[in-house]
């Protein structure tokens, strides 16, 4: 792609999240997630690929219907209240269909089946982008509107927790399991959204940062099936030792920075006698874990298939830069004991 339309669309996509996150109008807040659609599209159907053609389609429809569902909810709050401002939303009746939207957009459960195979058709660069910036408005928003019932929040969330635990359990295709992680993930951050605004942020950050920093390893290490994952220790030894760490450090394990906003949300929600809650949502947790063992295993336990007509990759250097992923990859396994400091930096 010319870097000059590059540079314009990427302009685009910034500028549009930067409009969502700083309007406290109904209309502007529209307009900004548009241009973040629209900015976004040429760079999922950039490869000229049957798969990714299908995938931007799906995405475009998702995201268009989701984005009338918006503004038909805001219109109607207008006309029943006479509001246009975000924090005003006091009826019913918009207040769940803005959530039941943005819920679509971000691909929380039950409205979740589009992420899977967007995600599948495109590569790992522009997969990356649609699991971690794309989050950001759509949560902006979110977190300005007080759900109508608290029910609704925590049941979307414990169902998203379960389907994507679930989902992922029996997956080949690396970018499905990372969209089923990515919905397990909105889950648990969407579950103290109500009680505790400052802990959905700080679980959204420390998500972007572990996503990414396995986005950019599977990048450098050019594997989209757990298969490929295999012969990664002859091509890159040292990334081979590095990744595991990191998918345990998203399934929520300690001593890792994945155990910091699962163990504060937890708190958080015993703090809120919501026990039961906070029950299933840790049993539902497991399931995940099983699959990010399933990849450790797979990538450093086993050996790629020698047969005579398996085709090896060639094994180029790589022309990636190393600084994002170390950045990320140490923030993903090293945060943990900087949780007081973190708490006090969200609480001010």
């Amino acid at each position: 792609m010319n870097p000059y339309i590059l540079m314009t669309l990427a302009f685009g996509l910034g500028l549009g999240t930067l409009i969502t996150l700083t309007s406290s109008h109904w209309l502007l807040a529209w307009m900004g997630l548009e241009m973040n659609t629209l900015a976004i599209i040429p760079l999922l159907a950039q490869h000229h690929h049957p798969r990714a053609t299908e995938a931007t389609t799906k995405y475009f429809l998702t995201q268009a219907t989701a984005a009338a569902m918006l503004l038909f909810a805001s219109t109607t709050n207008a006309w029943l209240s006479g509001q246009w401002e975000i924090q005003q939303m006091t009826h019913p009746l918009p207040t769940t269909i803005i959530t039941l939207a943005l819920a679509l957009k971000i691909g929380l459960a039950p409205l979740h089946a589009w992420l899977p195979e967007v995600l599948q058709g495109l590569d790992l660069t522009a997969g990356l982008i649609l699991s971690t910036w794309q989050k950001i408005a759509p949560f902006a928003l979110l977190l300005q509107i007080n759900a109508p019932t608290p029910l609704m929040l925590i049941s979307l969330s414990l169902l998203s927790i379960l389907v994507g635990g679930w989902g992922g359990l029996n997956q080949n295709q690396l970018r499905k399991i990372l969209a089923y992680s990515s919905i397990a993930h909105l889950g648990w951050m969407v579950l103290v959204l109500q009680f505790s605004p400052s802990l959905t942020l700080l679980t959204l950050s420390l998500y972007i940062i572990m996503t990414s920093s396995l986005f950019l390893s599977f990048k450098t290490n050019k594997t989209t099936t757990i298969n490929s994952l295999a012969t990664s220790w002859a091509k890159t030894p040292t990334l081979t030792l590095l990744i595991p760490p990191i998918l345990l450090s998203l399934g929520g394990l300690p001593p890792l920075t994945g155990f910091m906003p699962k163990w504060l949300i937890l708190q958080e929600l015993t703090k809120q006698d919501l026990a039961l809650a906070a029950t299933v949502a840790a049993l539902s947790a497991l399931l995940s874990l099983y699959f990010y063992l399933r990849l450790c295993y797979a990538m450093t336990l086993t050996m790629s298939p020698n047969t005579i007509i398996n085709t090896m990759p060639w094994r180029l250097p790589s022309t990636q830069l190393s600084l994002p992923l170390s950045i990320t990859a140490s923030l993903t396994i090293c945060l943990l004991p900087l949780t007081p400091t973190i708490l006090t930096m969200t609480t001010l």
